[in-house]
């Protein structure tokens, strides 16, 4: 094969590694958060751990690799940056944890499916995602939107009868009847479902703002930073009365903190960044049904985590849905076919 055709196809995998490894990245992260928030940590309170490392690990890397294309900062970039830090870091992951904390570790990643239809429905609006309805690709987006709404909805509104895995069988009593009383799948899920819209308005306010300041890793690092210091007022309003909640010791909380940090803020954000230049925002967000199934398989073999056939039912149908939208979005970068073009100028005709 020539080195030429494999260096394109290396360009081309490229995105698709990159936004895989990440997926992995955020299934990790699901449970180790998890398992730090059963031990008692404050949600509040990792929001601010966790990006305060961000920024530290970050930081570096951005004042070394960017130095020669970091653009100056406006007043309006700073605006920019200050509504990011506001958005994802501080109100989506306090309604994300929050959410977790009355679901389980899977039931939030599969809750979280539900991002690609609202970054598709943003970047729609806002022009960054095209889309014409007389085509059978764009056809395919929208009813994958839909699709995969309709199986959110599933997820979360039935159960369905319970499946016992090989691992889960001696602590399936337990579960049912200690962990589940302080568990409300509806609340959580609405939670969840309300951190997905402001972490969907975080992609497509990330892509906007790296049109104007294309440095990647300085823009992370300005991220962290802010949802570092306004998670902070957040964490002092919700924890006023409890300041043994920013204790931390070497235990499950500071590895969740440090991980988040490092692995699901510095190095997510900055991969984001990188990918969406490139594919745009609906691509980066098809992937998060490969993270449901990672921490499916994670959260019931580590946690002891019950699955339930109604939620399985509900995940696939997000798939499935979110696999249109995927389909539809890889025609996009295909060159339009002379049948497609005739199909439309006659169309346009008529």
């Amino acid at each position: 094969m020539p080195k030429e055709s494999v260096s394109r196809m290396l360009t081309q995998a490229k995105p698709f590694v990159a936004v895989i490894l990440m997926q992995f990245g955020l299934a990790g992260m699901s449970i180790i958060t998890k398992f730090a928030l059963n031990q008692g940590m404050s949600q509040h309170v990792l929001v601010v751990y966790r990006h305060a490392v961000a920024f530290v690990f970050i930081t570096p890397f951005a004042l070394f690799f960017d130095r020669k294309i970091r653009p100056k900062m406006s007043l309006s970039v700073f605006v920019k940056i200050v509504l990011l830090g506001l958005l994802e870091p501080v109100i989506d992951g306090n309604l994300f944890y929050t959410g977790m904390k009355l679901t389980t570790a899977t039931f939030t990643m599969a809750m979280c499916n539900v991002l690609p239809a609202f970054a598709f429905i943003m970047a729609w609006i806002f022009r960054l995602e095209k889309v014409d309805i007389r085509r059978l690709h764009s056809q395919a987006k929208i009813l994958g939107t839909v699709v995969t709404v309709g199986g959110a909805m599933l997820m979360t509104l039935v159960n369905g009868p319970m499946l016992t895995l090989p691992w889960t069988r001696s602590s399936s009593h337990h579960q049912t009847t200690s962990s589940t009383d302080s568990q409300d799948p509806i609340k959580g899920a609405l939670m969840i479902a309300a951190g997905c819209f402001c972490w969907a308005s975080f992609f497509i306010l990330q892509a906007i703002t790296l049109k104007v300041y294309p440095a990647e890793l300085s823009l992370t690092a300005w991220i962290c930073l802010m949802g570092a210091l306004e998670g902070t007022v957040a964490a002092l309003a919700f924890e006023w009365h409890n300041p043994a909640a920013w204790a931390i010791h070497l235990d499950s909380k500071l590895l969740a903190a440090v991980y988040g940090g490092v692995i699901c803020s510095g190095v997510t954000y900055y991969i984001q960044g990188m990918v969406m230049k490139e594919r745009g925002p609906v691509f980066v967000t098809a992937f998060n049904p490969l993270c449901m199934v990672i921490a499916a398989i994670l959260s019931s073999i580590t946690l002891s985590e019950i699955l339930y056939l109604g939620r399985v039912m509900g995940a696939m149908v997000i798939i499935i849905g979110l696999y249109m939208v995927l389909w539809g979005k890889s025609k996009d970068l295909l060159p339009q076919p002379d049948s497609e073009a005739a199909e439309d100028k006659v169309a346009t005709t008529v």
